[in-house]
């Protein structure tokens, strides 16, 4: 068959189908094209999830009618300037859009109108695309001083087929909101409003720029929950700059849909940088929780390609490893400052599972009504069992009187305690001072405005693999030789990057040394590991190393050993402590970084203020 250049409308559909895959595609373009052109306010409207109508309201600079015409032709753009020879420099890309795919893309399969009014001219005028088929410019209204109005009608009705694979108006419409969302993010300075069928759903002002702002913005987008549990995040590293917030782990959620993630004010989905982001939380959380995070990475135009994809969604990164490292190195030292630190939402998660009682009133027995003393509204103990009275004694057990002197002493001098030894002052006890244990498992410590409730079990097995990972950091990795050395085959470039990278193994606990062409000798494998697969293990550092430049596999695999052995080694549920080891248990929770949660992302304590319990027995 005869080779036939194919009709420029045909052309541009084709296209279309990569730069506008849904209404949201639409919309992301309209909006970073906006943004580009310096618009400090924009207004979104959508009906029928965006296939009825689309309008795209900027205060930017504007166009006068010669660029109006210009601006609807493919690959004419504002955005990349030649140099004197005539050439244009895509390494160096700083501005959202660049391609100058998006408005002839969607006039192809839809119904579009620009209008615009140049800052400082009088006049505004009009380009209608219908289709493909361009109208000539015209005098139009326009209601503010300057800037842009693009309204698009009848989306995909020229290209019929890609219209039967829409889904819902509803999920259309979300899929806008989220679009819409992800931008105001990345720009807190630039007001937004959605209006979603009529209906307003999203009225965001122009917060100041900075940290300030931006947390203002997504305590707005994702609620006061993110900004109560939201760590800072802002370190640099060569050149790169890693800003934004990230959760407490004890404030994850069931999938990944709370993680955003923004190169140069990009909205991203890049493997990398999520792989980065879970393996910062990997000792925190368990395998099907997702941490909450949003990520602004600044980096040099000339060390990142975002001219993967036409829909820009893709990065490349010259240097991966760099920016893996920053994102992981960051967020543990965000996480390691929160230290014992929990999310406020488990005390509101513990709250909503208190009920009232409403069965009949508990009248007790002359027996079990003697002793109260009424200390700080607790019942005292009996002298023979020290239970409280009417409580079985595997429920619940109050420590008798303290030794005043014997007990006390490895406490911080100048804290005072009553008669009978109970600590009075808790200002330098963020978690209390023990007061009671229940069920062998939970205790019971009291605060200054507050009570703070344990488990015992998951607080210090988070306590004893935060000293085994430090003791692995130290480089004291016990290693067991291999009865017979073990012969790994590879090909000669997974083999290299592991021999290269032997002396890092070694400090791991794995030796490792070249053996022929194409295969390594593992003579050693760390003790932690027992009788591990050895071929699988190695495999899987060469794949790591291939990709990410570290021995991921090796770190994560000691990681989940340390914590297997952490929880068989901590304090067991149904162990009775008294009170100095309850004590000790605290302080140590005190100063241990991220003994908030243990290792499977679980809360290990719960504080509930005084307000929280007026609240309960409506006092308040």
């Amino acid at each position: 068959m005869p080779i036939r250049r194919l009709p420029p409308e045909t052309v541009n559909r084709i296209a279309a189908g990569e730069v506008v895959e849904r209404p949201a595609s639409a919309v992301k373009e309209l909006v970073e094209n906006a943004l580009d052109a310096g618009a400090t306010r924009l207004e979104i409207q959508a009906d029928g999830g965006g296939l009825t109508r689309i309008l795209i309201a900027d205060d930017g600079h504007g166009m006068g009618p010669d660029q109006l015409a210009l601006a609807i032709e493919r690959h004419a753009t504002s955005k990349l300037e030649p140099d004197d020879a005539g050439d244009v420099d895509l390494l160096r890309i700083a501005t959202l859009g660049f391609r100058g795919e998006a408005l002839p893309s969607i006039g192809s399969v839809g119904r579009l109108t620009l209008t615009s009014r140049a800052k400082g001219q009088s006049d505004a005028h009009a380009i209608t695309v219908d289709g493909g088929q361009t109208r000539p410019v015209g005098p139009a209204a326009f209601p503010g001083p300057h800037g842009a109005r693009v309204e698009v009608r009848d989306l995909f009705y020229a290209t019929p087929a890609r219209l039967k694979f829409m889904k819902s108006e509803r999920a259309e419409a979300m899929a806008i909101s989220e679009e819409i969302k992800r931008q105001a993010m990345a720009h807190e300075a630039v007001a937004f409003t959605l209006d979603l069928d009529g209906r307003t759903t999203l009225r965001l002002p122009a917060e100041s720029p900075g940290a300030g702002g931006r947390l203002k913005r997504l305590a707005a987008l994702l609620g006061r929950d993110f900004e109560a549990n939201a760590l800072l995040i802002d370190q640099s590293r060569d050149g790169v700059r890693l800003s934004g917030y990230a959760g407490l782990p004890t404030y994850s959620r069931g999938n990944a849909a709370h993680q955003y993630l923004f190169v140069n004010g990009r909205p991203v989905r890049d493997r990398l940088l999520q792989g980065a982001l879970r393996g910062a939380y990997a000792d925190f959380l368990a395998r099907d929780r997702h941490p909450a995070a949003v990520l602004f990475l600044e980096i040099d135009p000339l060390y990142v390609d975002v001219n993967v994809h036409p829909a820009k969604a893709e990065v490349r990164f010259r240097d991966p490893t760099l920016v893996r490292g920053l994102i992981v190195g960051a967020l543990r030292h965000a996480l390691a400052g929160a230290g014992h630190r929990a999310s406020t939402t488990v005390a509101a998660d513990a709250l909503a599972g208190f009920r009232p009682h409403d069965g009949p009133a508990y009248s007790p027995t002359s027996a079990s009504a003697q002793g109260f003393s009424g200390w700080a509204g607790w019942a005292a103990p009996q002298p023979s069992t020290g239970v409280l009275p009417g409580l079985n004694e595997r429920s619940a057990r109050v420590e008798e009187a303290w030794k005043p002197a014997e007990e006390l002493r490895d406490f911080r001098a100048g804290i005072s305690t009553t008669g009978n030894g109970y600590v009075d002052d808790f200002g330098d006890y963020p978690l209390g001072a023990a007061r009671a244990q229940l069920h062998g498992t939970y205790i019971v410590a009291q605060t200054r405005d507050g009570l703070v409730v344990v488990d015992q079990h998951a607080a210090h097995e988070r306590l004893v693999y935060e000293r085994m990972k430090a003791q692995m950091a130290q480089g004291s990795v016990v290693r067991q030789a291999l009865l017979s050395p073990e012969v790994v085959e590879l090909d000669q470039a997974e083999a290299d990057r592991v021999v290269a990278k032997a002396e890092e193994l070694a400090q791991l606990g794995l030796i490792v040394e070249p053996f022929g062409a194409g295969a390594v000798l593992v003579r050693e494998t760390p003790a932690l590991l027992g009788d591990t697969d050895v071929q699988g293990l190695v495999r899987d550092i060469a794949d790591d190393l291939s990709e990410h430049g570290s021995a991921l596999a090796l770190t994560e695999r000691l990681g989940e050993v340390c914590g297997t052995m952490a929880c068989h080694g901590s304090v067991r549920a149904g162990r009775v402590l008294s009170a100095p080891e309850m004590n000790a248990l605290l302080r140590q929770m005190e100063a241990t970084p991220h003994s908030g949660q243990c290792n499977h992302g679980r809360p290990t304590y719960v504080e509930l203020k005084l307000a929280d319990l007026e609240k309960l027995f409506g006092r308040k």
